[in-house]
């Protein structure tokens, strides 16, 4: 039993990295949409088994990034295709050459859904959601003073869920990966200013405060700030 989780265990690292790398290089362009790909040709290539690249070409299906045909191969399908709410996927595009228009594109997503989750948390709020963004934004406030990048961005992504959650709104709830991974990929590929921004924060303080305060329009209006400010960011940094 315990070779045979031993075996389980490794053909799950090795699909992890078959995975890590062949997502992304299709994501990228790095095999356009049309691309054959096939099996024995990635055994080779990442000197693994065939069961290893099965598994790794389902979950690309499920994203639906490449389609398995008989006596064709493995074909990577149009970029509408994608399931571009995928976490994963909206990773692997930011890591790719494309980052600008997909940060833009996902930051007008947020501007079109966070305002109106916030104006809704307003009103469905339950006193411990209304605790955690005031304190939530208390700690942005301290990682920001201190230029913690890392405390900052974990203390946002959770602001931002609580959010999204306190809606009461599960379609937008469900957004909570999404934002999470944009506002991961600006941090991590260095598309924000080196530290937080001094207004941003007071505005996370005031939409905490609006919730709080049962405010729908000032939360709505809070919010909407945050995210515009958010696009008028790339386009300085553009």
């Amino acid at each position: 039993m315990s070779n045979q989780l031993a075996r389980e265990g490794e053909s799950g690292g090795l699909h992890a990295r078959v995975l890590a790398e062949l997502g992304p290089a299709i994501a990228s362009g790095d095999h356009p949409p049309g691309t054959v790909l096939r099996i024995d040709e990635l055994e080779r290539r990442y000197g693994v088994s065939r069961t290893v690249v099965r598994e790794a070409v389902r979950v690309l299906e499920a994203m639906h990034l490449v389609e398995t045909r008989r006596r064709v191969g493995i074909t990577v399908r149009p970029t509408e295709a994608w399931n571009v709410f995928d976490p994963a996927v909206i990773r692997w595009r930011l890591a790719g050459a494309d980052r600008p228009r997909q940060l833009r594109s996902l930051t007008m997503l947020r501007t079109a859904v966070e305002p109106v989750a916030a104006g809704l948390a307003a009103v469905a709020a339950t006193p411990e959601q209304c605790r955690d963004l005031t304190l939530l934004a208390a700690e942005m406030a301290a990682a920001g003073r201190a230029s913690d990048l890392r405390a900052y961005l974990v203390h946002d992504i959770a602001f931002h869920r609580v959010t999204l959650l306190a809606s009461g709104n599960e379609m937008f709830a469900r957004l909570g990966d999404v934002v999470a991974e944009v506002l991961t990929g600006r941090t991590e590929h260095h598309v924000m200013f080196s530290t937080p921004d001094p207004e941003a924060v007071t505005l996370h303080v005031r939409v905490a405060e609006a919730v709080r305060a049962r405010d729908v329009e000032a939360a709505e209006r809070l919010m909407r700030e945050i995210c515009v400010g958010a696009l008028r960011e790339l386009d300085i940094l553009a």
